[in-house]
């Protein structure tokens, strides 16, 4: 049978605030007296949430680069400023890829 450690969500939100590395995580759990069932458990619950707010972001820029996108492809097809017509093909699409790119990067990272 597996037991399960309750974990604290006051001190999670801590540690996310802080942005600590791992072993200063570890060494700060160790000198509250934790044992390493314990910790195990904080640090896997710090890094489900720390990975849960950067898909979050890379979900959010991959939307927004998408909706970039589609707004590039409709104003270079229908082309209601010919004078702004490199400017949208070229900058608005590059601008969306980018920012594709970015949310990717937040999400397989």
């Amino acid at each position: 049978m597996v037991y399960t450690v309750p974990v604290d969500a006051e001190t999670i939100e801590q540690l996310i605030i802080n942005k600590p590395d791992l072993a200063t995580i570890e060494a700060e759990l160790l000198s509250k007296g934790m044992d390493a069932n314990s910790i195990s458990s904080y640090i896997s619950e710090y890094k489900r949430l720390r990975n849960s707010q950067r898909h979050f972001t890379g979900f959010c820029c991959i939307g927004l680069g998408a909706f970039l996108g589609l707004i590039s492809c409709i104003l270079s097809i229908f082309n209601p400023v010919p004078e702004l017509y490199h400017l949208i093909l070229f900058g608005l699409t590059s601008v969306a890829i980018l920012i594709i790119f970015y949310g990717l990067f937040c999400l397989f990272e």
